[in-house]
């Protein structure tokens, strides 16, 4: 059994990704509808003609996507598919999943996502083909979909592409985009309000913390950078991404940098956290002294609302738990200096004491390997 600290992984209830309520569910930060013009969309300078105020969200509407194309909708698409699962996050949140009819394999875990058409591809990627069958009136395509985007529109379909979100302020700024085009503002500024707190909260929470060195591996060495959405949920969450100051993206890391960087803390998706059992990360303070996070993939992985609130919540929990486990371990001077406490698995591991608890209800993706990895975590946005 681990030592030291497994750090409970907060419990996530499958039901509030269905989006319903005041609350909506998934990731995304609100914004007034009539604030979208002059926004920058992951990057990408997003434009809006022939709406102001209280007309925001009517139609017709045309808006600019990230490759600088006039996307045109004459009235609220009725059917919607998404080539990404934080596509789909985000309708789910802002109460639009009835009108989506298309989806990935990633986006699996939403209620519902079942009665859909899966449109992935049998690699990586969509099926245009599939793509086609569901007759959508839109097309939302994040930025791992950016190389299948000309391909869908000799479809004739109509598609908006997002480019990359790499942090909170990007996702409301997609979310606000998306609520826009699908007729939804009020419902995307809700998301956005929800997230945005929850987000502030847990900064203040986090603020006057020690802010252990953290890493998220992938596999063969491949970690989560720097200007990464994960490098974002890692900074708002209370650790500082070791990771960040070795590259941007998703690099590939020696295991000699990585023994350098020796991380406190490793983020992980496999309830087994498994990965600590292997060097170098054995090696490293993280390892020999147990100390991990249980993240569900799909939010630490998809950036989209629900995402950004889950994900950080659960880093800062783990944080808090580390945080106070140190300082009873530094005031604490008989158990500080007692062998058999500190060695003892058991004590340490007790659900009972709040350890660590497995989330039910998503699936678990185990290590991902090589080059793979890091295209997988894009595919999976």
């Amino acid at each position: 059994m681990r030592a030291a600290y497994a750090i409970a992984t907060v419990l996530l209830v499958t039901t509030a990704l269905a989006g319903a309520g005041a609350a909506p569910v998934a990731g995304a930060q609100p914004t007034a509808a009539s604030s979208v013009t002059g926004h920058a969309v992951d990057g990408a300078a997003v434009q809006q003609t022939g709406v102001s105020g209280a007309d925001a969200c009517e139609f017709p509407v045309e808006l600019t996507d990230a490759t600088g194309t006039t996307v045109a909708l004459d009235e609220p698409p009725e059917r919607i598919t998404t080539t990404n699962p934080s596509a789909a996050q985000t309708l789910w949140e802002i109460g639009a999943r009835d009108r989506v009819v298309g989806v990935t394999q990633f986006a699996a875990y939403l209620d519902g996502a079942d009665e859909k058409t899966d449109v992935s591809a049998e690699g990586l990627g969509v099926s245009v083909e599939r793509v086609v069958d569901t007759d959508p009136d839109l097309v939302l395509a994040p930025n791992a979909s950016a190389d299948q985007v000309a391909d869908l529109r000799e479809q004739n379909l109509t598609v908006y592409h997002f480019s990359e979100a790499t942090s909170i302020d990007d996702i409301a700024a997609k979310t606000e985009r998306t609520g826009r085009l699908v007729g939804d503002c009020e419902a995307a500024a809700a998301t956005n309000d929800e997230m945005n707190a929850a987000v502030a909260d847990v900064e203040n929470r986090t603020a006057d913390l020690d802010r252990p060195a953290a890493l998220y591996p992938l596999g063969d060495g491949f970690v989560a950078g720097g200007n990464t959405f994960i490098d974002e949920i890692m900074r708002v969450g209370g650790t500082d991404n070791v990771a960040a100051a070795e590259g941007d993206g998703y690099p590939q890391l020696s295991n000699e940098v990585i023994l350098r960087t020796d991380p406190e803390l490793i983020l992980v998706t496999d309830p087994e956290a498994s990965i600590l059992d292997e060097e170098p990360y054995a090696s490293t303070t993280a390892g020999v002294e147990g100390n991990y996070v249980e993240m569900n993939a799909n939010h630490l992985n998809q950036p989209a609302p629900r995402s950004a609130i889950e994900a950080t919540e659960t880093l800062a929990a783990a944080v808090e738990e580390l945080d106070r486990d140190d300082g009873e371990a530094s005031n604490d001077g008989e158990a500080s200096n007692d062998g058999e406490a500190s060695n003892d698995g058991e004590a340490s591991n007790d659900g009972e004491n709040g350890s660590r608890s497995q989330a039910p209800g998503f699936g678990v993706v185990t290590a991902l390997i090589g080059t793979l990895a890091a295209t997988l975590i894009a595919r999976r946005r």
